[in-house]
């Protein structure tokens, strides 16, 4: 990996999302987004992420993804398990990806992690993408979940990607959210 280059810094407050609408262009070959203390305000929501193509409007971009998660109960309860997330995926769909399993909104729950995207500002390729994501998150009864979540996939446009945004899936949140470029 190359030396990261902090290029901005967005804290939500009470958001209901984050739209990074600048900074990403043809600097830098490779972008790394890092989520710190990501948390809903509403109960049980996941944080999603999608992108615009230059001069596009909407979060709405066609993606091709994959996602598999880690879990083991806090109280060790239960087995842990790894396993694919069924529905977390798309084909060709136009839907803000999923990064997290549901977060809760007790004071403890929250998720960090790392989205890399690689090429933005190519006119030629489709955007690969990579996410790693850390959380707690309740499953109900105060059964709290160590989760560790992976996704990755394609932007599936020629077009350069400027533009991208992260949300919960309903509900505001709170939380930082750091753009470096990677030289």
């Amino acid at each position: 990996m190359g030396i990261p280059t902090l290029i901005s810094t967005s804290t939500a407050s009470n958001a209901t999302s984050v739209d990074i609408t600048s900074g990403i262009d043809s600097t830098y070959d490779e972008y790394m987004f890092v989520l710190t203390d990501m948390h809903p305000e509403t109960d049980r929501q996941k944080i999603l992420f999608q992108v615009n193509a230059s001069g596009q409007s909407g979060f709405n971009e066609t993606m091709t993804t994959t996602s598999f998660i880690a879990y083991h109960a806090e109280d060790d309860s239960g087995t842990p398990a790894l396993g694919y997330r069924t529905g977390a995926d798309q084909a060709q769909g136009t839907a803000y990806q999923m990064l997290t399993e549901e977060i809760d909104d007790a004071a403890k729950a929250s998720t960090a992690g790392i989205l890399h995207l690689f090429n933005p500002s190519s006119t030629t390729y489709v955007k690969h993408f990579y996410a790693r994501f850390s959380d707690l998150n309740d499953q109900g009864s105060n059964a709290f979940f160590a989760n560790a979540s992976h996704t990755a996939g394609y932007i599936n446009v020629t077009a350069a990607i400027d533009e991208i945004s992260f949300k919960f899936a309903s509900g505001n949140m709170n939380g930082v959210i750091q753009m470096y470029g990677i030289a």
